[in-house]
Parts: structure tokens; sequence; C-alpha cells
């Protein structure tokens, strides 16, 4: 009884044991924007939490870390773990009795952001925004692949403008980052007015002529592809407006339009709109044609564009004697006497407007035959 007194008084008197770190603790834990390690998945103070205190109290550090601006402690055992250049620079300082690595040519603050990631595998976006650049340098100097693949994807997603596109694209092309510098060539080609501007392009104009030149070319070549893609659209146009007028004129000497058609035949005024977008044009043509005297003279523009849609029509008509349109059964006899110039010039037009007709998948009223 004693015994037991003594057992209860105790437990009264000591306090109760501290939980185990990193099991029972509720803390807040806030996660990083970004991760690439591993996460704990216990509640409070995660391994990322404990690292990022670990960096920035510097306990125990063993290792100076000197930037162009400062001297920041760092630990030997991490720095070796993630990065096998580190891990051989660290073996030659030590041999020289102190440990003590320089990062230089980059901003302290960059520093900063990238021995903190080596440690937490985490960055904020706004250091990100402002050193993705020197990150990228960094990553490709001391070998760590996951911040390289990071820094391309930010630049990929929206850092990468026309005012960095030139510094980025020689970085890419140093770092081996073949992706990212197809983006940068592709940005600078399609926003090269500003990218003209900008003090990346002027420094590189001096210090790398081959480069430059490079991309003037490419520019070239970008140019002359959007002229030539804008030449074929524009002659599709034509082809296509030449199409729409083969169709319409079979259906104003077949069936008749509005005011216009087969003679003998009578037209309703009120008739549903016509569905052939060249009849209201191809109408007041045909009015012309039939009126102008100066037509024999040859010496009417519209005259000659009716006669060449007629010829155009005889080309692409097989219905022979049965074709209703002026003129077709004229023309079919005239090619029996056209010479070898004249027929290519009237084939290649032919073989257009059969291209088109089959691009748009039009239903032609008058059949096409191959010449």
């Amino acid at each position: 009884m004693e015994e037991q007194r003594r057992e209860m008084s105790m437990e009264r008197c000591c306090p109760q044991p501290p939980p185990l770190l990193g099991l029972t603790t509720s803390s807040k834990h806030v996660e990083p924007k970004m991760s690439h390690g591993r996460r704990s998945a216990a509640s409070g103070n995660s391994n990322a939490d404990l690292l990022e205190r670990l960096f920035s109290d510097g306990y125990r550090a063993d290792v100076s870390v000197y930037t162009n601006d400062g001297i920041v402690p760092a630990h030997a055992s991490i720095l070796g773990i993630v990065s096998p250049v580190l891990k051989s620079m660290l073996r030659q300082s030590k041999r020289r009795g102190r440990r003590a690595i320089s990062v230089r040519g980059v901003p302290h603050r960059a520093v900063l952001v990238f021995l903190r990631f080596l440690y937490t595998s985490s960055y904020e976006q706004e250091e990100m925004d402002q050193f993705v650049l020197h990150l990228l340098v960094l990553a490709h100097v001391f070998m760590i692949p996951s911040l390289k693949e990071e820094c391309a994807k930010q630049l990929e997603q929206g850092l990468l403008t026309a005012e960095n596109a030139v510094d980025a694209l020689q970085l890419a092309r140093l770092c081996d980052a073949p992706r990212l510098s197809l983006l940068c060539q592709r940005l600078i080609v399609k926003n090269f007015k500003q990218v003209s501007a900008s003090g990346g392009w002027k420094v590189m104009r001096e210090s790398d002529h081959k480069l430059a030149n490079e991309l003037l070319d490419s520019v070239k070549a970008a140019d002359t592809r959007k002229s030539e893609t804008l030449r074929i659209l524009e002659e599709r146009k034509i082809y296509q407006q030449l199409d729409e007028a083969m169709d319409a004129l079979v259906h104003i000497c077949t069936d008749g339009c509005r005011t216009i058609g087969p003679h003998g035949k009578v037209l309703r005024q009120n008739a549903e709109p016509c569905i052939f977008p060249a009849c209201r044009g191809l109408e007041a043509l045909v009015r012309h044609f039939a009126g102008c005297k100066n037509r024999v003279l040859g010496g009417c523009t519209h005259c000659k564009r009716m006669w060449q849609l007629l010829e155009l029509h005889s080309r692409l008509c097989f219905l022979g004697d049965g074709c209703k349109v002026p003129l077709c059964r004229n023309f079919k006899e005239k090619l029996k006497h056209q010479s070898k110039k004249d027929e290519l010039k009237w084939k290649l037009l032919v073989n257009k407007v059969i291209e088109v007709r089959s691009f748009s998948g039009t239903q032609a009223h008058s059949p096409t035959v191959v010449l």
C-alpha cells in the first residue's frame, strides 16, 4: 500500500513528457507553392519546415558560401547530397583547410533562393518571377535537374516575355534546354518589333553577330511564309468566286433568277432569295453583255470578263448540245484550234477551279471534265 501511494504521488507531481517531434505537434504548416521533394504525411512540422529553419538559422553550419554581396552559412552534408558539383567543390576546399565555396556572378538574393531550394525544394513565386534566369543558370551549373525543369516550365507558362526573350534564348542554348530555346526563338520571330527594341537584343547584336543574323534570317523566312500564305488564300478566294460564278451562270441560263432567265420563261418577282451568292453580280454582267455596243470591238472590260466566264464554263461543261448556256458549243469548237500556249493557260485555270471546288465540297450545277 505504501508503494502504491508513492507511485500515485509521483504521478501527481511529475509533468507529462513532451510529444515526439513531428508526430503530435499541432503547429500549422503552410505548403510552399512548389515542391519536388518528398513531403511528410504527418500533421504539424514537416521535414521541409525543419530544413527551412535549418537553413534560415544556420544552426551548426560548416560551410561559408561567398556571393557578390555577402556570405551565406550552409551545411556541407545538404549541399553535397543534392549537387555533385558542390560536393566536388567542398572536397577541394576541405583540402585547403577551410570549407568555403564561391557563387559569384549572380545577385546575392538569387543565391539565397537557390540555396533555399536545395534545402526545401521550394520557392516563393515572386522570387521565381524576379530571378528565374539566374536560377536557370545556377541549376545548370550545379546540376540540379528539378530546379532547371521548373525554371523552364515557369518561363514557358508566362515568365518569358519580349523583354527577356533574347537573354533566355542565349541561356537556353548554354544550359542545354532545347525546348526552351525553340520557344524563345518562336516568340522572338512572332514579336520581333518589340524584341528588337529591348536592351537584350541591342547587347546581343554587339556580342553575338552569328545569333543575331540567324534570328534575322528566321524573321525574314517567317515573313516570306506569311506573305505566301496570304497570296495562296487570296488566289483561292478568286478561284472560289469563279466556281460560284459558274454555278450562277448555269442557274440563270437554265432556271432564271428574279428578272433574268431563258427566253419565254415567266419569272416571279416575289420569288425566294437566290441561293447562289454570285447570282446578283452575274445577273448585272449578263444584262450589260446583252446590250453593250462596244463588245464587238473588244473595247469593253466588262464584256471581256463575260467572254472569259463563258469560255471557262465551256471547258468545265460536258453536257454538249444539251447545255443551255449561250456559246458553250461554239467555244468547244474553238478548243480544237487553240494554240499550245492557250491550252496550258486554260488547263491550269480549270484545274485550279476544280481543286477549289473539291476543297470546299460544293456541288456544282455544271459537272467538270478533264481536258
